[in-house]
């Protein structure tokens, strides 16, 4: 190993400032992005998306709980390969997933004309999305809501505000900060002949560092394959619990919110390690 790699690997292993970005890219790595789609599609795992029965039973609610009706619009953020789009569109909902995955919006699109279904899927960063009052329902789930730095969430929220209409809802969830109490924070070394990672060899090193002032948590995976490539790939993840979250969305426009343990609406407690929310666009 040369001098200089090993000076990059001691000044990437600083802990990092909040929110820093990853070093190569993620979501579209054609190798990676494989694995996750796998990963997807597997009904028995929680791994990329929640077992199919809980998305089922995650569905149903939202749509008994909010009263949807046949032909309201829904768009589902970070939508992957339309799990939840495609069960909102077996219901005859009009329905637009965004998604920041090529590979998972191809999937996502192939399946829906396959099975006839009246959705629309969009390959972008839903941070850019830019509607007006065009939507009954807005879904932001699996925690994709705490990977977001203050300043990205602020700027989603007013896009998602502007998206919904007048008394149309925003469902999404978050972990707690019990969730994060739970977790140690610690570093694992592995090796893989090959993975999810890269198709060659390579060494993984997982790394948890919390930042407890600011309820984030990080989950940081260290790549270094067999030509010396060197990646991290960073998962941050921002806590919060009723109050705080109530904050963040009172100063987005929105009111009338409801609290549940999660997804599935169960009923919710200060114990929870997660948290699930329906918030209302009253103006």
């Amino acid at each position: 190993m040369n001098k200089g790699l090993i000076e990059t690997l001691i000044q990437r292993m600083r802990k990092p400032q909040l929110f820093a970005k990853s070093t190569a890219p993620f979501w579209d790595d054609p190798h990676i992005s494989q694995h996750m789609l796998q990963a997807h599609l597997d009904p028995d795992s929680d791994l990329a998306s929640r077992k199919h029965e809980t998305i089922d039973k995650a569905v149903n609610w939202i749509i008994q709980e909010l009263a949807l009706q046949e032909g309201d619009h829904i768009l589902d953020l970070g939508c992957g390969p339309g799990l939840y789009c495609a069960r909102f569109a077996e219901k005859n909902m009009m329905v637009t997933g965004i998604d920041y995955s090529k590979r998972s919006v191809q999937y996502a699109k192939e399946y829906a004309i396959s099975h006839k279904l009246n959705i629309e899927y969009i390959y972008k960063d839903y941070l850019t999305i830019d509607y007006k009052d065009a939507f009954d329902l807005v879904t932001l789930i699996y925690y994709d809501f705490g990977v977001l730095a203050d300043q990205d969430r602020d700027v989603l929220l007013k896009k998602i505000h502007s998206s919904v209409k007048p008394g149309g809802h925003f469902v999404f969830d978050v972990c707690t900060p019990k969730y994060h109490d739970s977790v140690k924070e610690e570093r694992t070394w592995v090796y893989e002949e090959n993975g999810f990672w890269r198709p060659t060899p390579y060494v993984l090193l997982t790394e948890k560092i919390k930042y407890p002032q600011h309820d984030v948590l990080l989950t940081q995976y260290f790549v270094l394959d067999s030509s010396s490539n060197f990646d991290i790939y960073r998962i941050w993840d921002h806590a919060y619990n009723k109050h705080s979250i109530s904050q963040v969305l009172t100063n987005a426009g929105f009111h009338a919110m409801r609290f549940y343990d999660d997804i599935m609406g169960s009923e919710y407690s200060e114990n929870s390690k997660t948290m699930a929310i329906i918030a209302k666009k009253v103006t």
